[in-house]
């Protein structure tokens, strides 16, 4: 029985943490078979373990109902991490234009601008800021106008070693726009 007590907790456990909804002891102890004491000292068991171990999650009742939910005592590093994430998003139009550095580098504003037909300002500046694209040198024509690169960011953000694993495009396409 030991064995198998063990295996329902670990089942339990997993049970809990991909679940979006809390679930109840009746569809638990149905699922197992077994008595809806048995699911409930077994989930006692996990909670207390989380519990004693101070984790970052934590298994809550609600009624007859169990939820898997981070330990609020670590709210504020919850909210510091979120807003980092929120923050790492890009626009379509920082998408756009990324891309188009990526496979035209490197390149000036007013060559990005004749490509995407718009103001690329922002974008440009979103994607220095976030240190995906930098300032590789001057164009060597009247007003020397900087010219934009990808950066190693670049690379290990998108999960690639150089700009030769980027996905193959039409650059004829491009070029014609």
């Amino acid at each position: 029985m030991f064995q198998k007590k063990e295996q329902i907790k670990r089942i339990l456990e997993s049970l809990l943490f991909i679940s979006d909804k809390p679930l109840s002891i009746k569809i638990l102890s149905s699922l197992f078979n077994i008595q809806d004491k048995e699911i409930k000292d077994i989930i006692d068991e996990l909670i207390n373990e989380y519990k004693s171990r101070e984790s970052g999650i934590l298994i809550v009742q609600m009624e007859d109902n169990y939820q898997m939910v981070t330990n609020p005592a670590y709210a504020d590093w919850i909210t510091l991490f979120k807003n980092l994430t929120l923050n790492n998003k890009l626009s379509e139009q920082a998408l756009e234009t990324l891309a188009i550095i990526a496979y035209k580098q490197p390149i000036t504003k007013a060559e990005i601008e004749k490509i995407r037909g718009v103001n690329s300002d922002y974008a440009i500046k979103t994607l220095m800021e976030k240190k995906l694209i930098k300032i590789i040198g001057k164009k060597e024509v009247p007003g020397r106008p900087f010219l934009y690169g990808t950066t190693k960011e670049f690379l290990k953000v998108f999960g690639i070693s150089s700009l030769n694993e980027l996905p193959a495009i039409d650059l004829q396409k491009i070029n014609a726009a």
